[in-house]
C-alpha cells in the first residue's frame, strides 16, 4: 500500500495507515512538494558547483559516497548525509535499498499443521512426525511471518512430533515385546 505523502514529510519514518507499520524512508525531496507549485532547482551561475544529472543546476550538497555535486531535486538526505541517485539505486555502501519482502514462507504453520493433520489417517504420523520435528529445527533460524512475533507453533510442532514419534515407539515397544513372549 502506497504511503501517504504527509507521512513521507514527517521525517525518516512514515506510519502505514494500513497496518500501522513503521517505515523508514528516504524519498526525494521533489516526492514532497505540492503539484501546484513543483521544486525547482535554482540555474548555476557562472563559478558555481553544478548538479553533476542537472548541469544547468546549482549543486546543493555532495554525495557521501561519490562525492558527485547534487541539485535540490537530486539529494537525498538520510539523516545527516546526502546521497545521489545513482549510488541510492547502485545500493552502494550504507544506501542500500529496503528489502522489499512482501511475503514469506510460514514454516513455523506448516510444522505445526504436518502433524496435525496426519492425525486424520494416523499411520501417516509415522512420516508426518519426523518430518515436522526437521522442518521446525531446520526453519527455527529463518526469519517468521512479517506479523508474527513469536515462535509458540514451532515449539508447539515439536511437542506434537515429539509425542507422535514417543507413542509410535512405545507401540512398536509393545507389540515386539509381546511377539517375544508368545514365542517362547
Amino acid at each position: 500500500m502506497p504511503l501517504p505523502k504527509w507521512e513521507l514529510g514527517a521525517g525518516d519514518v512514515a506510519t502505514c495507515t494500513s497496518c500501522g507499520s513503521a517505515n523508514r524512508v528516504a524519498a526525494f525531496p521533489a516526492i514532497l512538494a505540492p503539484h501546484s507549485a513543483p521544486a525547482h532547482a535554482e540555474a548555476a551561475l557562472d563559478g558555481e558547483a553544478a548538479c553533476y544529472d542537472h548541469p544547468s543546476k546549482r549543486a546543493v550538497a555532495a554525495c557521501h559516497q561519490c562525492g558527485r555535486f547534487v541539485c535540490r531535486l537530486c539529494s537525498i538526505d538520510s539523516g545527516n548525509e546526502t546521497w545521489c541517485p545513482s549510488c541510492v539505486a547502485a545500493g552502494a555502501g550504507r544506501a542500500q535499498s529496503a528489502n522489499l519482502e512482501t511475503s514469506r514462507m510460514l514454516y513455523d504453520s506448516m510444522a505445526l499443521i504436518l502433524p496435525l493433520i496426519s492425525l486424520l489417517f494416523y499411520p501417516l504420523t509415522l512420516i508426518a512426525a519426523p518430518a515436522s520435528l526437521v522442518l521446525s529445527t531446520v526453519a527455527w533460524s529463518r526469519p517468521l511471518g512479517l506479523v508474527r512475533p513469536n515462535r509458540w507453533r514451532f515449539v508447539a510442532a515439536i511437542l506434537i512430533s515429539l509425542t507422535e514419534i514417543c507413542l509410535w515407539t512405545l507401540g512398536i515397544v509393545y507389540l515386539l515385546s509381546g511377539r517375544f513372549r508368545e514365542a517362547r
